[in-house]
């Protein structure tokens, strides 16, 4: 059983090595405020919402990138493949604002082995773990937590479910918006 988002504490390492404490993801409804928000975060929340069948999770049939065509270059999106052991999540997309971040492309990658310093991290997979079981949309405002450009130190993204089917989660869908160390947007 995974904790829930106000449970949750995770790590991020900092340059030195050591753990350090990452701010928490909050659960999303279509109520929540998002006047804080960078814009493009929340249009992108907003389509989400806008695409989904009632009372249903949307699916990647519904879903087309050509609504959302400039924000596409921060969006990207994971499979998620059910084993015994649980879920496991590859990336399908990943754009190309994303791929200049990371500094690499990780497209049909494993997220566990693109990102392997959060298999060591506490919960350092968890929010996406809570995604898959929960359905429930998720959003993080905080330090960094994948491996990226020196320079980006926040990251505000909304992570979402998708499911063909409307209730079981085969793939998470994510936006976002890095910040460098000036404060700046990237």
């Amino acid at each position: 059983m995974h904790r829930s988002a106000a449970q949750f504490s995770s790590g991020d390492p900092d340059p030195a090595g050591a753990v350090v404490a990452m701010q928490h993801w909050q659960d999303l409804s279509p109520a929540t405020d998002r006047s804080q928000w960078n814009p493009l975060i929340a249009r992108f929340f907003e389509y989400w919402l806008s695409i989904a069948p009632p009372g249903r999770l949307p699916g990647r049939q519904h879903f087309d990138p050509l609504d959302i065509v400039d924000l596409m270059p921060r969006v990207w999106l994971l499979d998620v493949v059910r084993g015994a052991t649980g879920p496991r999540f590859r990336y399908r997309l990943v754009g190309t604002r994303e791929v200049q971040t990371l500094e690499r492309d990780v497209t049909g990658r494993w997220l566990d082995e693109a990102h392997p310093h959060l298999t060591v991290t506490p919960n350092g997979f968890a929010r996406f773990h809570h995604i898959a079981d929960t359905g429930k949309p998720t959003y993080r405002k905080g330090p960094v937590t994948f491996v990226h450009h020196k320079d980006d130190r926040i990251v505000e993204n909304c992570i979402l479910p998708m499911a063909r089917d409307g209730a079981s989660v085969d793939m998470i869908v994510g936006c976002s918006v890095l910040y460098r160390s000036t404060g700046r947007q990237d």
